[in-house]
């Protein structure tokens, strides 16, 4: 579901609620209405983020604060829940999770968020990657999340898989298969029409992951760097469409439905043979081979190379809604989580890549092996895809795009339903439905 609001309107609705909640409160930040000063923080979160242990040692270290915590099973359900609330104006947690690519609607609405400036985030400026701070301060100077991870993406692939096709499986080897340094999407389909040939199988899982690091990797996305939207007439995007239209008619796609892959066995099954994998991502999978009865004998890798570069894909900020009626204590535990220490514990817990300096200066110096992953150093790897990658600009409807205008066309172009033509100018027609 779409879930269209205005500024005016939100607006309008948040300071009523906000209003009340002062009332309600007396201003104060402290008591969740027991009156025995313990205070009850609420926080929403998706995915797989591997916060569980890290509540716990919050709460043991802070007598006093319960966290009660709710998971989202995807980024989009996410949005929909936090725009849903954002346009009720009311029901936002203490702390929300807001992903990098609904963060542009999110701006939209940035003074129902709490400004971290007062709560102290300048004098952590430091601790992050110059981009992430950046991309969290709205256009009148006001910081609204503190950045949590961030997504350079690798590359996934399945040992037996590229064994089964006569291909190398020592990630090194792979990474140079792939084109090392000069790794390019012709080559990508390249090895997959080469690996399809040999085993008869679908190279990667679904079209709209592969597409969506395809535009996440140039220049200007789905807007211009000003704010314009940068599809109808864009050669480049065209192009890239192309290739991936092509690959999907030569077989290349598993037509795999995203965020289920058949209950996780698809990751068993050798359904497909390559994933795009941003280290948020290696969550995500490590979850889906448990669902689907499988493990680190599956022979899942991860090779420190990406087709057309560095790119990166999402991230994830933790914010304070205005309606917050404890933003002084949400703002402290989203301040810590967020720190250094707990972005290495989180990594290790979630496989996700941390956004601060010191914390990805840590998992590249220590290359822990991940055991899911053959034993990878995923950490060391993930800093090495994150050199020489620039954030892109994300507009409002950035997310809507990537899910309900071309989400539909390319699933058709999966499913053998729609050629190239057809498929884009579906696209077209959802982008002037959906997108003002």
């Amino acid at each position: 579901m779409t879930v269209r609001i205005s500024r005016r309107t939100t607006a309008a609705a948040v300071a009523g609620a906000a209003t009340l909640a002062l009332l309600a409160t007396g201003c104060s930040s402290g008591g969740s209405g027991g009156g025995d000063g313990d205070v009850t923080l609420t926080v929403t979160t998706f995915g797989t983020m591997g916060y569980e242990e890290l509540y716990k040692e919050y709460e043991k270290a802070n007598p006093g604060i319960k966290i009660e915590a709710t998971n989202i099973d995807t980024g989009g359900n996410a949005r929909t829940d936090a725009f849903t609330k954002i346009a009720a104006g009311s029901g936002l947690s203490d702390v929300v999770a807001i992903e990098e690519g609904w963060l542009g609607k999110i701006m939209e609405v940035s003074d129902q968020f709490v400004d971290l400036r007062d709560h102290g985030i300048e004098d952590r400026k430091s601790d992050w990657i110059d981009w992430k701070y950046e991309q969290a301060t709205d256009p009148e100077g006001r910081v609204i999340g503190y950045g949590m991870d961030v997504g350079p993406e690798g590359l996934c692939f399945n040992g037996p898989a590229f064994a089964a096709a006569g291909l190398p499986t020592d990630r090194a080897a792979v990474a140079e298969l792939f084109g090392g340094a000069d790794a390019s999407w012709e080559r990508f389909f390249e090895l997959g029409r080469q690996y399809h040939a040999a085993t008869g199988k679908a190279w990667y899982d679904h079209s709209g992951f592969v597409w969506n690091a395809m535009v996440n990797q140039l220049e200007e996305g789905y807007y211009t760097a000003d704010g314009e939207l940068n599809i109808e007439g864009n050669a480049q995007m065209e192009a890239r469409f192309d290739l991936i239209a092509q690959g999907a008619a030569d077989g290349l796609s598993a037509a795999e439905s995203a965020w289920d892959w058949n209950g996780g066995k698809s990751f068993t099954d050798q359904s497909f043979a390559v994933f795009t994998c941003p280290g948020w991502m290696l969550g995500t999978i490590t979850g889906q081979l448990e669902a689907g009865g499988g493990g680190p004998e599956t022979g899942w890798d991860f090779a420190d190379v990406f087709p057309g570069g560095p790119a990166n894909w999402g991230g994830t900020f933790l914010s304070i809604p205005e309606t917050s009626e404890h933003k002084e204590e949400a703002a402290a535990l989203a301040s810590w989580l967020t720190e250094p220490e707990q972005q290495v514990k989180q990594s290790a817990a979630a496989g996700n890549f941390p956004s601060t300096v010191e914390a990805q200066e840590t998992l590249a110096a220590e290359a822990t092996p991940n055991e899911v992953f053959n034993g990878a150093p995923t950490g060391a790897i993930l800093a090495s895809r994150a050199e020489g990658v620039v954030a892109q600009f994300k507009g409002p409807d950035d997310s809507v795009i990537q899910e309900n205008v071309f989400g539909p066309a390319l699933k058709k172009l999966d499913n053998g339903e729609a050629d190239r033509d057809a498929a884009w100018q579906e696209a077209l027609t959802l982008l002037s439905e959906l997108v003002d």
